[in-house]
């Protein structure tokens, strides 16, 4: 497993949703950040079959281009009654202006019209760290829920207002973004799936802030 030594790390993302979450997680640890967008770096076609395969894909990309380390997240909602999807298409549920609102009507109408009474679902995150010279590494979260309707909640993103983790009355997009993704070096439980994720990130690849 290797480490991150250098003080620079690029976010390999243009959707704010996710540089917002990945932000909260990494500003804490005293990296200089910035993302493919500040580098005016183009969004590479995520043309993989997998999670894992769209975050190793969007990572490298930015790692060439800026000769710098990045890190990328590839992730999206798994309806067990709809055999897995939207899964790695959950941005394209929302058609060709990512609206969620539509995304998250079209999962509500497909279940209703599968009709057999089963919500159970998970968020899946994937965030893959990778080099110029090709080294990757890469880290998956999940975390169990239901999905509920009406919408309730504006906060988070995404499907985040229909999404309700086990164990909670709550939506995701009821919880303020500390509970839902707010983990921190020590703490035992990380709730999201992109702080499961980074959780192990940290664990694994991460030698604190450079001096």
């Amino acid at each position: 497993m290797r480490k991150l030594s250098e003080n620079r790390l690029v976010i390999a993302s243009h959707n704010q949703g996710k540089i917002r979450e990945l932000r909260d997680l990494l500003d804490p640890l005293g990296y200089e950040l910035v993302t493919a967008g500040d580098l005016n770096l183009e969004e590479p076609e995520e043309t993989g079959l997998t999670f894992e395969d769209n975050a190793k894909l969007k990572a490298l990309a930015a790692a060439k281009a800026s000769d710098l380390p990045a890190l990328s997240d590839d992730s999206g909602l798994s309806v067990d009654a709809l055999e897995g999807a939207p899964g790695i298409y959950s941005a394209r549920w929302g058609g060709p202006e990512k609206d969620f609102n539509i995304a998250m009507g079209r999962v509500h109408r497909e279940l209703e019209g599968e009709g057999s009474g089963n919500r159970t679902a998970r968020f899946v995150s994937v965030i893959c760290l990778a080099w110029p010279d090709g080294h990757m590494e890469l880290f998956r979260g999940e975390v169990e829920g239901a999905i509920v309707w009406p919408p309730r909640g504006n906060q988070g993103f995404g499907y985040d207002p229909v999404f309700q983790p086990i164990g909670f009355e709550t939506t995701f997009g009821q919880m303020s973004a500390d509970s839902k993704h707010g983990w921190k070096p020590g703490q035992e439980q990380a709730l999201s799936h992109r702080a499961r994720a980074f959780k192990m990130f940290f664990e694994q690849c991460l030698e604190g802030p450079q001096s």
